[in-house]
């Protein structure tokens, strides 16, 4: 893990697979049992729970909510466009994200119209594109122990080549919190947000749900009755003029 590929197994690849220009050897990411006190890995680091990443300079935090309300998906925003990193319950041995790997790549093969493999510095990506001018997601992985964890970029087709090397550096120095509950293999592990954001989060939503609240309210109240005016008289003209003018005739006003 965190190593390039020798020439050897270079060779074993696919031809579809082809090379990121990258020289860098990472390390990371990281287990939290690398440190010998947990509380350092949380420094400079934003504490998600399952996974501790770093923030480049100048990103913020969007965070994706299930139909439960709770956070699926906690999202790296930058300037060049957005990736998230995830963490999710696997072997002891390494390999699944091979396997995951292939299958991301025959799913996006039935939207993106261009689809490709590339070696990173810790194996295969996934890249898959509609070309020059439009958006690129890309999926980065890594085996761990007992964890296997992901990393989605998705920019603009301009932007995503410096988006990339953001989201490798964040996830070079990634720390991965398995815990020791035993989960299927897949399974994601749990995302929590820390406390600050969370009770923004929490403010949020309840502001979002009194305004829905008010919205519907307004909808089910009858509508206010409109005042009529009190009816005109009916000015019939004839030949002699209005009935006005007939009257006053009549009696000499």
């Amino acid at each position: 893990m965190g190593r390039h590929r020798s020439e050897s197994e270079r060779a074993d690849m696919p031809e579809e697979v082809t090379s990121v220009d990258t020289d860098e050897v990472l390390e990371g990411p990281f287990d939290i049992e690398d440190f010998d006190d947990p509380a350092d890995a949380a420094v400079a680091r934003l504490d998600l729970g399952s996974v501790l990443i770093p923030m480049p300079e100048g990103g913020q935090v969007q965070v994706e909510l299930n139909e439960a309300g709770t956070p699926s998906a906690v999202w790296v925003v930058t300037p060049q466009g957005r990736f998230t990193i995830a963490a999710y319950a696997a072997p002891k041995s390494a390999g699944l994200w091979r396997e995951v790997a292939g299958e991301l790549a025959d799913s996006l093969r039935r939207d993106a119209p261009k689809v490709s493999i590339e070696d990173g510095p810790w194996g295969r990506e996934v890249v898959g594109s509609a070309g020059e001018g439009s958006a690129v997601v890309r999926f980065i992985g890594v085996d761990g122990y007992r964890w296997m964890v992901r990393c989605v970029v998705n920019g603009a087709f301009e932007q995503i080549d410096a988006l990339s090397e953001q989201a490798r550096d964040a996830l070079a120095d990634t720390v991965v919190r398995r815990g020791d509950t035993p989960l299927p293999v897949r399974t994601p592990l749990p995302v929590q947000l820390p406390e600050p954001m969370a009770a923004q989060l929490a403010a949020a939503q309840q502001q979002a749900a009194a305004a829905q609240q008010q919205q519907v309210a307004a909808q089910q109240q009858p509508a206010p009755a409109q005042q009529q005016e009190p009816p005109q008289p009916n000015a019939r003209r004839t030949t002699s003029g209005s009935a006005m003018q007939q009257l006053r005739t009549i009696t000499g006003g």
